[in-house]
């Protein structure tokens, strides 16, 4: 393993912003790991650091193949971290909404171009990364439909499901989708959890991404467990919103299986205690979402996402 300053920026009244890489192996660039590049992703770094550590045990042990190389950037924005907001603490700008970066532009254009020059030229690319709306997630692999996208490739992660979404204007700024451009082929890696830390969900990501490298001939590793990974599109999902605002008294778990008419959740009013909206389920299918991370509820919110049965 090789610990290394992959970018900089030189600090004026405080310690420098230092991006740290992680190499593993020697050769053509064969895969990358990035983790948070937002303030509260805590559970993206402690995922990353995990797969550093499984990592350097198994290059102690000779099963990194030779001619590979695997790169693991555990954050791309530790000032963020550090003053805990999740966008960069000066002008509240988004570093992954940034790319392909300028190196002549604002600090996180900066920032971004300095580490996709870095991280460009990779075969494979994996970002753990969050979702605009806060909550729990079943884990997923997501891929933007750029017209590069590898459905196939995507499955032998082998977690539960493999999300597909048609890209938005502002997505063409993401690293995600700049990769693909650049023909690295590239996903987004979704555990349970963003601000906490969900030890079980980030030991279930680093298995994927382990078993991925070795279905890719990266490393010598005996994959066990996994699912048949289920394909789905936004469409495909059914969003539950509240008709009120209040406390969110959530009743269900993400993963759960729900039937049709279930008690999902209460919206409890703040002031006198009583239930103002019992939220039911919609239709019959599996909990992919949930906003349980959230003490209160806005009137018309999205609070779940259901799969729909299979049939």
């Amino acid at each position: 393993m090789e610990k290394k300053t992959i970018f900089q920026i030189n600090g004026l009244y405080r310690d420098d912003y230092r991006v740290t890489g992680y190499e593993f192996g020697q050769g053509e660039k064969s895969a990358c790991v990035i983790g948070n590049f937002r303030g509260n992703e805590y559970q993206q770094i402690y995922t990353c650091s995990q797969l550093i550590r499984r990592l350097e045990s198994l290059e102690k042990q000779g099963r990194i193949i030779k001619g590979k190389k695997i790169l693991v950037i555990p954050s791309g924005n530790p000032y963020s971290i550090n003053v805990q907001k999740r966008f960069w603490a000066t002008d509240n700008t988004d570093i992954n909404r940034m790319f392909p970066g300028y190196n002549l532009g604002e600090t996180t254009q900066r920032i971004a171009e300095g580490i996709f020059d870095y991280i460009k030229d990779y075969t494979y690319g994996m970002q753990f990364t969050s979702f605009y709306m806060p909550g729990t997630f079943m884990p997923h692999v997501r891929m933007m439909k750029t017209g590069f996208e590898d459905v196939d490739l995507a499955k032998e992660f082998n977690m539960p499901y493999v999300v597909l979404r048609k890209v938005r204007p502002y997505d063409t700024t993401t690293l995600n989708y700049n990769w693909q451009i650049w023909e690295t082929k590239a996903f987004s890696m979704y555990t349970t959890s963003t601000s906490r830390l969900d030890v079980n969900s980030a030991n279930q990501a680093v298995n994927a991404i382990l078993r991925f490298f070795a279905k890719q001939g990266i490393i010598q590793y005996e994959s066990t467990g996994g699912f048949v990974s289920r394909v789905l599109e936004d469409a495909d999902f059914v969003s539950v919103r509240t008709k009120t605002a209040g406390f969110f008294h959530c009743i269900t778990q993400v993963g759960m299986e729900v039937e049709k008419g279930d008690l999902m959740a209460e919206v409890i009013d703040p002031y006198e205690g009583t239930v103002k909206e019992r939220v039911t389920a919609p239709i019959s299918g599996t909990l992919f979402f949930s906003r349980d991370t959230e003490p209160i509820t806005y009137a018309n919110t999205a609070v779940f996402k259901l799969v729909p049965v299979q049939e």
